[in-house]
């Protein structure tokens, strides 16, 4: 099945469905195209959500490495006109350099989403831990990042 035949099925599910596949056997080159088409889809909280698990998987495996950048880049072009997809991919730019220890502003951190804080709540960056022990958006987080903090000094 192409991705036109995708878009004349009248079921949703169906179409989620497809497009995850789709994306899951995607080459690299064809990806932002491959976005960008299933972004027309008429149900366009069914083709984002197909679209961010998409960006939530593959951000999650190429954000330790060299390759991420320009895949983020490629990403955010073909995401532009949909502002939850291209914050999600800033956020996921944030995480990767809290993560990997590369220059990033605390006052990004605290205005992000609760997703990203959260994520960066349990990971390994005690800098940043710290500060959403103190101001994090939730007591959750900070919570969350307090536990970390506790599990850290017990190791």
């Amino acid at each position: 099945m192409n991705v036109h035949d995708i878009l004349r099925n009248p079921d949703e599910h169906v179409r989620f469905a497809a497009y995850l596949d789709k994306l899951g056997h995607v080459a690299d080159a064809n990806e932002p195209d491959l976005v960008s088409h299933m972004l027309t889809d008429p149900d366009q909280t069914m083709a984002q959500s197909a679209v961010l698990r998409h960006l939530d998987r593959r951000a999650a495996s190429l954000y330790p490495g060299p390759a991420y950048e320009g895949w983020a880049r490629a990403m955010t072009q073909a995401t532009i006109d949909h502002p939850f997809l291209a914050q999600r991919l800033r956020e996921w730019s944030l995480f990767r350099a809290i993560t990997l220890k590369l220059p990033w502003q605390p006052e990004e951190l605290l205005a992000s989403s609760n997703w990203l804080q959260l994520k960066t709540a349990t990971g390994t960056n005690t800098e940043a831990i710290e500060i959403l022990t103190e101001a994090s958006r939730t007591k959750r987080i900070s919570n969350t990042a307090r536990i970390s903090l506790n599990h850290r000094s017990e190791s």
